[in-house]
C-alpha cells in the first residue's frame, strides 16, 4: 500500500514558473509607493502625536496623564496610588501601564528631572542623575498634582482650548493646556521622531516670565539681558559664553557646556562632587574615571565611590598623598563627563507643523496662543454674564406686580400654559419665563427680587468692560502680563545652575600633568608603532617585526609631543605620544590603522612628531613636484583627530620630510638621475593640498622614487648634483649608492 502511494505521488510533476492563486506575490508595487502608503502615515503620527512637544510645553502622553489626574481631583485632594492614575490614564492613552508610569516618573518631584515638577510624589521614583537607581512599582508609590498645575489648568473649563474625542470617542480631552506661563521653556523636553528630533533645555521660571513680559512690551528687547542662560535641575556651572547663548536664542540650535560642582575635603583627602551635568549620570562618570585610571591617564586617584544618600548626590574621589585637587579636577573635566555639553534643538509643533525656532520666536508664538486663550475665556464669561443679565431683567419685570405673577401661576389650569401666560402677562421671552416659573415659592417676595435685581447694574458694567477688553489687544496683553507676574512671584525660584568662567590656561594645565621624558618612536612599513624609552632600547635594540616587514621611520622625541600619521588617502590622523603605552623592542607594538580607526584600505606612509607645530613639511611627488607647507597648517584649536586634504592627490607621494629649518634635499629618479636643491628655493604655500612646484624634469614614465636630507658637507662633496635653477633634469648618479641603500628619513 505504501509503495502504491509512493508511486502515485511520484507521478505528480510540479508546474514550472506558475503562480498559485492566493499565494505568494500576486501584485507588484514600487517600493516608493509602499513607503508612501504605509510608512509615511506612521512617520507623521510619530511627529505630530507622540515625540515632539507643542507650544504649551507638553507631549500628548504628558497631557493625557496630567489631565486624567486633574479630572480625578488630585489638584487639591489627597495623594492616591500611582497604579490608580495609570489605570485611569488608559482611557485616554491606550498604551501599556509601563509606558504611562515611566512618563509619570519623569514628571515627579522625586525623580528630580524637572526644574518645576508637575507631580507631587511619595515613594521611590528613582533619580534622573542615576542610571542604576530604579523606581518602585506603581502599586507602592503615591501621587497628586503639584500646586503649579493650577497655572496649567486655569480656566480650562471655560472653553479656553479645544477639546477632542479620545481614541474610542467615549470622552473628551484637551488638545492643549491653557498654561499661564511659557512652560515649553521652563522644563526640559526631549523627543526623537522620524527624521527629526527635539531637545529643549530648561530655563529659570522667573527669567522666562520676565523675558516674555519684556518682549510683549518691546519686540526689540535684548533677550540675553533677562534670560541669562539655561538653568538645569541638576545644578552645576554653566561655561558657555555670550556668543554661544545668542546662537541658541536666535536659531534654536547650539550647545552649552556644563561643569560639575565640587569641593575638597582636607580632613578626608578627597574631592566631593555634589552636582553633575544634566546630560550624564553618576555611573557614567565613575566608569570613565576608572577607565582613565586603568589607562594611566590619571594617576593621582586612589579610589572613587558613590556616596549618594537621602541628603542628595555625592561622588567621593580619594586622592593620593601630595596630589593637587585643582589640577586633578581640571584633568577630570577634560577626560570625563564631569564637564559635558548639552545640545539644544528647539523643534516644537505649531498648529501641527514642526518648527525649529529661537527663543524670541517661541515666546512670540506662546503670546499669540495665550492671547487666544484669554479672548476665549473673556468671551465665555461675557456670554455667561449676558445670560444672567437676561434672566435678571425678566425677574425685574415681575417686581412691578408680584401678585399678578402668583395669580397667573395659580389660576393657570394646565401646567403647559404657565410659561405662555407669563410671557403674555409680563412681556417676557421663553427663557425668562422659564426662569421665573422655576423660582421657589419662598423667594417670591419683594426683598429677594430686589436683592437679585441689584446685580443688573454690576453686570452691565462688567459686560461693557469685557467688550472693551475684547476690542483692545493692549488690554488682552496686560492680562497676560499680570498673570505672568503672579506666576513668577508665586512659583519663581533662585537659579540652580550658576555661571563660571573658562580658564584660558585650561589645556596647558592638563599638559603639565603629562609626564615628560625622552622616548624613541618606531614605525614599520606594515604600520606597527612602538614607543620605547632609551633605557629599554639600550637593553635590547633588536626590533621584533612581522615577516617581510622593516622599520620605516625612527624618531627621537619626548612624551609631550603630538604625532601626525599621513596616509595614502591624503589624510592625516593626529594623536599624542602620551596616548601610547611604553613598549619594548621585543613586541610588535600598536597597529596604527586599528588604533586610530583608519578607513578601509588606508595605511600609513609617513609619521612626524612636533611639540609646537613649527617648521615645514615637504611633500615630494612622483611627478617631480615638491610642496612646502608650514607645520602650523595642521594645528587645530579643537582636538580633531582626522584632517582631510592633508596633501595633494594629483600625483602619488614619494616621500614626506619634516624640517625645522631650510636645508639641502637630494632627489633620486627612476632613470638613475639625481639632484640636490635647497629647500628655500621652494616657495611656501599655506594651503595643505597645494600641488607644489616643479623641481625635477622627468621624461617618459620616469618618476621621483625617493628623497633625503643631506648636510652642507655632503652637498659640497656632491657639488655636481647641486642646481640653482628649477626645474632641472639632474645628473646621472654614478657615484651615489643604490636606491635601496639610501637612508630613509
Amino acid at each position: 500500500m505504501a509503495k502504491k502511494k509512493q508511486t502515485e505521488h511520484s507521478k505528480i510533476k510540479p508546474i514550472p514558473n506558475a503562480y498559485i492563486e492566493g499565494a505568494g506575490i500576486v501584485e507588484e508595487e514600487k517600493i516608493t509607493d509602499t513607503l508612501e502608503k504605509n510608512y509615511m502615515p506612521y512617520a507623521m503620527s510619530v511627529i505630530i502625536s507622540r515625540a515632539l512637544p507643542e507650544i504649551d510645553g507638553f507631549k500628548p502622553s504628558h497631557r493625557k496623564l496630567l489631565y486624567t489626574m486633574y479630572k480625578m481631583g488630585l489638584l487639591n485632594g489627597a495623594r492616591t496610588k500611582s497604579a490608580n492614575v495609570v489605570g485611569q490614564t488608559m482611557r485616554l492613552n491606550p498604551h501599556g501601564d509601563g509606558a504611562i508610569y515611566e512618563t509619570m516618573v519623569r514628571l515627579a518631584r522625586g525623580n528630580e528631572a524637572l526644574l518645576h515638577p508637575y507631580v507631587d510624589s511619595k515613594g521611590n521614583f528613582g533619580k534622573a542623575y542615576s542610571r542604576d537607581m530604579a523606581y518602585a512599582a506603581s502599586r507602592y508609590t503615591e501621587v497628586k498634582l503639584e500646586p503649579i498645575c493650577n497655572e496649567l489648568f486655569r480656566d480650562i473649563d471655560k472653553e479656553t482650548v479645544d477639546f477632542v474625542p479620545n481614541y474610542d470617542n467615549t470622552m473628551l480631552e484637551p488638545s492643549l493646556f491653557p498654561a499661564t506661563f511659557p512652560s515649553v521653556l521652563v522644563n526640559a523636553n526631549v523627543g526623537i521622531a522620524v527624521s527629526m528630533a527635539s531637545n529643549v533645555c530648561p530655563f529659570n521660571l522667573s527669567e522666562v516670565c520676565d523675558t516674555a513680559i519684556a518682549l510683549i512690551k518691546n519686540p526689540e528687547h535684548d533677550i540675553l539681558s533677562t534670560l541669562k542662560g539655561p538653568d538645569f535641575p541638576s545644578g552645576g556651572f554653566l561655561l558657555s559664553d555670550e556668543e554661544d547663548l545668542r546662537k541658541i536664542y536666535n536659531t534654536g540650535r547650539g550647545s552649552v557646556k556644563v561643569r560639575a560642582k565640587w569641593h575638597y575635603d582636607k580632613s578626608g583627602g578627597c574631592i566631593e562632587v555634589t552636582e553633575i551635568p544634566y546630560s550624564t549620570t553618576v555611573e557614567a562618570i565613575i566608569d570613565k574615571i576608572i577607565e582613565c585610571i586603568k589607562q594611566n591617564k590619571i594617576r593621582e586617584i586612589s579610589y572613587v565611590r558613590d556616596e549618594t544618600d537621602l541628603n542628595g548626590l555625592k561622588l567621593a574621589i580619594d586622592l593620593k598623598r601630595g596630589a593637587d585637587p585643582e589640577k586633578v579636577m581640571q584633568k577630570l573635566f577634560k577626560l570625563t563627563p564631569l564637564q559635558d555639553s548639552y545640545s539644544c534643538n528647539f523643534n516644537i509643533l505649531i498648529h501641527g507643523t514642526p518648527r525649529v525656532m529661537g527663543v524670541k520666536e517661541i515666546l512670540n508664538e506662546w503670546t499669540i496662543f495665550r492671547e487666544d486663550c484669554v479672548k476665549r475665556r473673556v468671551n465665555f464669561d461675557l456670554r455667561k454674564k449676558k445670560e444672567k443679565l437676561h434672566l435678571l431683567e425678566g425677574l425685574a419685570k415681575i417686581l412691578l406686580d408680584i401678585d399678578k405673577a402668583i395669580s397667573i401661576i395659580r389660576e393657570t389650569k394646565e401646567e403647559n400654559n404657565v410659561i405662555p401666560n407669563l410671557i403674555n402677562g409680563f412681556n417676557l421671552d421663553e427663557i425668562q419665563a422659564e426662569y421665573v416659573a422655576e423660582i421657589k415659592l419662598r423667594h417670591l417676595n419683594r426683598e429677594y427680587i430686589l436683592n437679585r435685581t441689584k446685580e443688573i447694574e454690576g453686570l452691565n458694567s462688567d459686560i461693557s468692560e469685557m467688550e472693551l477688553t475684547l476690542s483692545d489687544p493692549k488690554k488682552i496683553r496686560n492680562i497676560i502680563i499680570k498673570e505672568l507676574k503672579e506666576t513668577s512671584k508665586k512659583y519663581g525660584k533662585p537659579r540652580k545652575t550658576l555661571f563660571a568662567q573658562i580658564e584660558e590656561d585650561y589645556n596647558d594645565n592638563i599638559l603639565e600633568e603629562i609626564a615628560d621624558y625622552p622616548t624613541n618612536l618606531f614605525l614599520s612599513k606594515s604600520g606597527y608603532f612602538k614607543k620605547i624609552s632609551p633605557a629599554s632600547l639600550r637593553m635590547n635594540s633588536e626590533q621584533k617585526l612581522k615577516e617581510n616587514d622593516s622599520i620605516m621611520q625612527h624618531i627621537e622625541t619626548t612624551n609631550r609631543t603630538d604625532l601626525l600619521f599621513f596616509t595614502n588617502k591624503q589624510q592625516v590622523y593626529k594623536t599624542k605620544t602620551s596616548q601610547f603605552d611604553d613598549a619594548k623592542a621585543s613586541i610588535l607594538g600598536d597597529y596604527i590603522p586599528a588604533k586610530l580607526s583608519f578607513d578601509e584600505g588606508e595605511f600609513v606612509i609617513s609619521m612626524c612628531s612636533t611639540s609646537d607645530y613649527s617648521g615645514f613639511v615637504l611633500f615630494i611627488f612622483e611627478n617631480g613636484k615638491i610642496a612646502k607647507v608650514p607645520m602650523s597648517a595642521y594645528m587645530t584649536k579643537t582636538n580633531r583627530k582626522k584632517l582631510s586634504k592633508a596633501y595633494s592627490d594629483k600625483s602619488i607621494i614619494s616621500n614626506i620630510i619634516v624640517i625645522s629649518q631650510d636645508c639641502n634635499i637630494l632627489l633620486r629618479a627612476s632613470n638613475n638621475r639625481a639632484l640636490i636643491i635647497q629647500s628655500e628655493q621652494i616657495p611656501l604655500k599655506t594651503t595643505r593640498d597645494t600641488q607644489g612646484v616643479q623641481v625635477m624634469t622627468l621624461k617618459g614614465k620616469n618618476t621621483v622614487i625617493d628623497a633625503i636630507t643631506v648636510t652642507e658637507e655632503e652637498a659640497t662633496e656632491k657639488k655636481k648634483y647641486c642646481v640653482k635653477t628649477l626645474p632641472s633634469t639632474g645628473c646621472l648618479a654614478k657615484d651615489l649608492p643604490d636606491i635601496g641603500q639610501m637612508e630613509l628619513v
